[in-house]
């Protein structure tokens, strides 16, 4: 009997980690779609659009700055309050979006994964993916503002570790694309996890120096004011070192860390792999109960 030969062939995946790269890139116009989908249709049917992205950063720096600074006195040294604030909401933001996004995958997709075939992978990635334009969106607000401040004769500088910038960027991707499936594959089980995510990432931001600087958090341990483990938590919250790395190289104020760079990295990486193994095998059977 002659054997024929099939273009694809659809079955279980008995390697956890084969994520396919291969089928990934043949469905990229997929992939594409997705992101436009993401990108135009958030905001197709409101009055200001895409000026959501600008608006809700400015709206939460001025906040910030009016609490955390001029009503509870957090010093930010020679960066003016109002940029500092802005650099981290900004960082922090993408960050959120990935998450809060991939969180949700299997239960928001699920009339189309019962559906269609497709690599499952290209839905929490296009989803990192589109929320680069509205990182890039706000960042260009946050450079327009930049500029300002820099021939204001207010003392910022970039470092030149500004070239590692997208390096952070990548970190991102990986440590919310990861944990957003690994929270995403739990959701199919626990819905109760899909309501707690909002405290969750509220919770998360004031542990991740977004309001304040990282070189605070050793002051008040060290005048005893917070106890020892809440600042290890925070030290060591990957998040605190992306955004404290972002200011260091945005203004060549603070501290840049090389170890903590490499644990971001190597943190990063890890959670990735972790969330790729069980979304790979939730995939398999999350149909049944979601």
């Amino acid at each position: 009997m002659k054997k024929e030969n099939w273009l694809f062939e659809i079955s279980p995946k008995n390697n956890l980690l084969d994520v396919n790269l291969k089928e990934v890139w043949q469905y990229k116009d997929l992939l594409f779609l997705f992101v436009k989908r993401d990108v135009i249709t958030l905001y197709k049917q409101t009055i200001l659009g895409p000026l959501w992205y600008l608006i809700q950063p400015l709206f939460t720096s001025i906040t910030f700055t009016l609490i955390f600074n001029n009503i509870a006195n957090i010093s930010t040294g020679i960066i003016p309050s109002f940029l500092f604030n802005l650099a981290g909401i900004t960082v922090w933001g993408y960050f959120k979006s990935c998450l809060n996004a991939t969180s949700d995958t299997f239960r928001a997709n699920a009339s189309i994964f019962s559906k269609v075939y497709f690599p499952r992978v290209i839905v929490p990635m296009s989803i990192v993916v589109s929320n680069l334009v509205k990182f890039g969106i706000q960042l260009f607000i946050f450079i327009v503002f930049y500029v300002f401040y820099f021939y204001k004769d207010s003392g910022i500088m970039p470092s030149k570790t500004i070239i590692l910038f997208p390096v952070l960027v990548l970190f991102m991707a990986m440590l919310g694309l990861g944990l957003g499936m690994i929270i995403s594959s739990m959701v199919t089980k626990y819905r109760d996890l899909k309501f707690l995510m909002d405290f969750a990432v509220q919770l998360l931001m004031y542990v991740s120096v977004v309001m304040y600087p990282l070189s605070l958090i050793t002051e008040k341990i060290q005048e005893g004011k917070i106890p020892e483990f809440v600042g290890s938590i925070i030290k060591y919250n990957p998040m605190s070192q992306v955004i404290e790395s972002a200011r260091f190289m945005l203004f060549n104020q603070g501290n840049l860390s090389v170890n903590g760079f490499l644990y971001t990295g190597v943190f990063s990486l890890a959670t990735l792999l972790i969330g790729l193994i069980i979304f790979n095998k939730t995939e398999k059977s999350f149909i049944d109960t979601v």
